[in-house]
């Protein structure tokens, strides 16, 4: 009786040993999960920085320097399967681009090719209306994934500035009536983590009829650049 007694406080003991490592187990899970976020959204903020390659050129157009273009603004992610890696995502932002290039304006605001200057640019503020369709490889777990974002953006341009300054004169033109107010283009930003390539091609003129009499060519954006996502 007495041996049956003690191997039956072995028993227990073991037992008691066994469920306690497994509370605890469980609570170290329990634990590690409390910071996962499982409806998590992705890449919320973002900011680019661009070049602008033009197309669609008058003959006789040449860039000058770098066409230094900015952007960023809020995407509202909406993941769209239960694995949350394909998602759709409206949002609001502003871009600026500089245009540099031989394309000037005279004193009388008549477009005109220039064959000396000293500075010639078009600047372009807007307020962009961008909608992406999202895929990425991204987990609860871990921030760092390869993604693919497909995008349209229109742009409604609320400031336009034309900048000349030639050995003869120098003059600005603001709010020019020939430009589109709405630009619209297709974008793709695709990476890993931090660094993502961009590009963005155009869908209208910037501007709305022939920059020079008699040539048939009203300008395209063409921008590459890197996109950073936070969020």
């Amino acid at each position: 009786m007495k041996k049956l007694l003690i191997v039956l406080v072995c028993l227990f003991s073991s037992y008691v040993s066994m469920a306690q490592e497994l509370i605890e187990g469980e609570t170290v899970v329990q634990d590690s999960l409390k910071g996962v976020d499982f409806k998590y959204r992705e890449d919320q903020f973002y900011f680019g920085i661009t070049h602008t390659l033009m197309q669609d050129k008058p003959g006789g157009y040449s860039p000058s320097s770098v066409s230094v273009g900015m952007s960023g603004g809020f995407l509202r992610d909406f993941p769209i399967n239960k694995s949350r890696n394909i998602a759709i995502a409206p949002g609001v932002g502003y871009s600026y681009v500089n245009l540099r290039g031989n394309l000037g304006v005279t004193p009388e605001h008549e477009h005109v090719i220039l064959n000396s200057f000293k500075k010639s640019s078009i600047s372009l503020h807007a307020i962009d209306f961008p909608i992406e369709l999202r895929w990425r490889t991204s987990t609860p777990y871990s921030h760092k994934f390869w993604r693919m974002y497909l995008g349209f953006k229109a742009s409604y341009v609320f400031s336009d500035r034309t900048k000349t300054t030639t050995s003869e004169y120098s003059t600005e033109y603001y709010n020019d009536k020939n430009q589109n107010k709405w630009l619209y283009g297709m974008y793709l930003s695709a990476g890993f983590n931090t660094w993502n390539f961009y590009m963005y091609y155009g869908l209208n003129n910037v501007y709305k009829n022939d920059i020079i009499k008699g040539d048939a060519y009203k300008l395209k954006m063409l921008n590459v650049g890197v996109m950073f996502y936070i969020l």
